[in-house]
């Protein structure tokens, strides 16, 4: 659970059902709240806020007692805010959920939906994320990220996911994109569409290695892994398309083309030459890398402003004009990451145990060995 507004004092979160004994790194916690806020296109808010957590409780000598966890993150931005943040605005932003939060709740402002809908809101889910991460690194499952579209420019050619100058690529690139000359066209297209008072959208993956097969289940709809992570990532402000594997080019080839052929060896047992699928067949993990895809649509604010209606008195308008990012591609790939942690740490609690890490750890090694004998 998380609660807070985007200019308001903090934002809060409550994690439940948490395993104990999992090591608790703050500093990898604060690095990956700020990976949230870097990226070539956000706006002048990232230069206020130091994002870090404040845990209240649930940690002990540096571990998880499985007690629910709670964190705050304070707003900086709120000393500057706090004296205008009743101010009523009635220039509802199309795309946004301005015009029907404030209709839907019988508010006087759409500034009360502005601070909750803010994507500020996902500070707190990067943070449960981390909490996700660090359980998931002890059962050595990694979750990453990339940027493939910002724009009209896009990442093309097949990708090495496993070397490790990859991933070190990505965290340099600062649109998040393991190409350094696709990079410079992207950053050139955010400074374009800055220029013109625009903002731009684009598309990330999410990958996570190590899973062993098995996680979700075809026997109800609800713990179907693909549907549940589905949920996970649709969830991020502005996400407007999801796929997984090559979800996209599915409804346009032929079975024989698009399926992932079985194999089996001695040493690694039934395996895949291809990954189309993404990794999950029939709602569950079938042991290949996980790959899902997004869509982010362009920022709902802009400094051109669109048409729209007053509120009030009906009269044509200009949409709101307020302090914006002009692309936040980037950033939203590390909610992916945060929000796609904690769904498969969801799922490998579900069959391995809620209750402590160790003992997690010691049934899915045992179920890693009874997989090797069949």
């Amino acid at each position: 659970m998380t609660a807070g507004e985007s200019h308001g004092k903090a934002l809060m979160g409550i994690i439940s059902d948490f395993p104990s004994g999992v090591p608790i790194d703050s500093g990898f916690i604060t690095g990956q709240l700020l990976r949230r806020q870097k990226g070539y296109g956000r706006g002048g808010r990232m230069s206020i806020e130091k994002d870090q957590a404040d845990i209240i409780s649930g940690i002990s000598q540096g571990k998880t007692t499985g007690s629910p966890i709670s964190f705050i993150i304070k707003n900086k931005d709120w000393e500057n805010w706090k004296d205008s943040i009743e101010e009523n605005l009635l220039t509802p932003r199309p795309g946004h959920a301005d015009l029907t939060g404030f209709l839907k709740y019988h508010l006087n402002s759409i500034r009360d939906v502005i601070e909750r809908s803010s994507a500020r809101e996902t500070a707190t889910r990067v943070c449960v994320g981390s909490f996700a991460k660090n359980a998931l690194k002890v059962l050595e499952i990694e979750v990453f990220s990339y940027v493939n579209r910002i724009g009209n420019v896009s990442l093309d050619g097949n990708l090495d996911l496993n070397n490790e100058k990859f991933l070190k690529s990505i965290e340099d690139s600062k649109v998040h994109c393991p190409d350094i000359k696709t990079s410079k066209k992207m950053m050139k297209a955010i400074d374009d569409a800055r220029e013109n008072g625009d903002s731009l959208g684009g598309s990330f993956k999410v990958i996570v290695s190590g899973l062993p097969r098995g996680l979700g289940s075809f026997t109800e709809w609800n713990n179907r892994l693909d549907a549940r992570l589905a949920f996970a990532v649709m969830s991020i402000p502005a996400i407007k398309a999801f796929e997984i594997g090559e979800g996209f080019k599915s409804g346009s080839t032929s079975g024989l083309n698009f399926h992932d052929e079985i194999y089996y060896g001695m040493e690694k047992g039934f395996y895949r030459k291809t990954n189309r699928a993404g990794g999950i067949e029939g709602g569950m993990s079938n042991g290949e890398d996980i790959v899902l895809g997004a869509v982010m649509k362009p920022i709902p604010t802009t400094t051109k402003g669109m048409k729209t209606v007053n509120i009030e008195s009906k009269e044509p308008s200009v949409s709101l004009k307020e302090r914006s990012d002009v692309c936040a591609v980037p950033s939203a790939a590390i909610v992916g990451e945060a929000v796609v942690s904690i769904e498969i740490l969801n799922a490998v609690q579900e069959k391995f145990g809620k209750d402590n890490i160790d003992e997690i750890t010691c049934n899915l090694n045992n179920y890693k060995k009874y997989l090797e004998k069949i």
